[in-house]
Formats: C-alpha cells, structure tokens, sequence
C-alpha cells in the first residue's frame, strides 16, 4: 500500500507498524503548529500538550514552534495510538523504545505485548457487550409481548416506548 489508510482522519496502527510513510510532503523537513494542526484535525493546543508531556520536541525560532519530520511521525503515532485505546502513557513507552539502536527490534516486540494485551481486553469488552446487548433483546421482546397482551386486553397505563410506567420521559426525550 503506497498511500496509508486514514479512518476518520486517523492513520491506521498496523500502516505505522509497518514503516509505511506517514504521508510527509516530499522534501520537507520542517513543520510549523499550523502545518499539523491543519494537516492532523488537532489543536494548537493539543499539540502543545503533547510537547509539554515529552511526546513531541519541537525546536523553537522566537516564538514559533518548528515540527521535524519526527516530531510529525511520532504525533502520528501517537493519533493512532490513542485511536485504538492506547493511553499516552503507553504510546510514549513504545515511542521512546525507537532510539535504543537495535533496529527497532525492542520496540516491536514491546508494541507487540502491548497490541497483545490491547486485542485481549477488547475481546472480553466485546464479548460482555454481546451478552448484555443478548440479554437486552430478551428483555425487549419479553416487554414487546407483555404490552402486545395488554393491549388486546385493555389500553396500558403510561406511553409505549418511554420505559417508564407513569409516561414520564427523561428530559433528553422531551426535547
């Protein structure tokens, strides 16, 4: 894949993974705040958050902050990261492993634990929410036949749909 895949503005985990270029405009080398604010969908503010918690290091001219191309692959790292679930915490732990000079090694195995452990809590998320949302439908359906009874026999108190027995609504379905 020669471009990277962007969902929702975010590049995709297994893209960066891979090595593939994070998208930087061919011969250059410098980026100022409006570059990536404009070029990511984030604030000026939160780039500067990201500096102040050590995830960027801009160099400064005067006032100006000046983003590297590093500066520019890690804030997509970090994007992409938290996309997935990842805490800022953990993406800096698996950034900061880059300098080691090991060729990465360290880092990809310590991204990949990490990836490891991210896929088994979403499983047990996503098996919880089947469950619930299972145990919903029951409830739904066994709700649906009780108020298709109690119409042939007669008209039910409250309104049908609000879920409270009196028909009163919370203030978000009043408005």
């Amino acid at each position: 894949m020669s471009e990277m895949e962007i969902i929702d503005g975010i590049r995709l985990v297994s893209d960066l993974a891979a090595g593939t270029d994070a998208g930087a405009p061919r011969g250059r080398d410098i980026f100022t705040i409006r570059d990536l604010t404009k070029e990511f969908g984030v604030s000026a503010r939160t780039l500067r958050f990201y500096e102040e918690k050590g995830l960027v290091d801009p160099a400064r001219r005067g006032e100006q902050r000046l983003y590297t191309r590093r500066d520019r692959a890690r804030l997509a790292y970090v994007l992409a990261g938290k996309a997935v679930g990842f805490s800022l915490e953990e993406v800096r732990e698996m950034l900061d492993l880059y300098d080691l000079g090991d060729g990465q090694v360290t880092q990809l195995k310590v991204a990949l634990g990490k990836f490891a452990e991210r896929i088994e809590r979403l499983e047990k998320q996503k098996s919880d929410i089947d469950r619930v949302v299972a145990e919903l439908t029951r409830a739904s359906d066994a709700m649906k036949a009780k108020l298709a009874a109690l119409g042939a026999a007669g008209a039910a108190p409250g309104k049908v749909g609000t879920g409270f027995p009196s028909g009163a609504a919370t203030k978000e379905t009043k408005e």
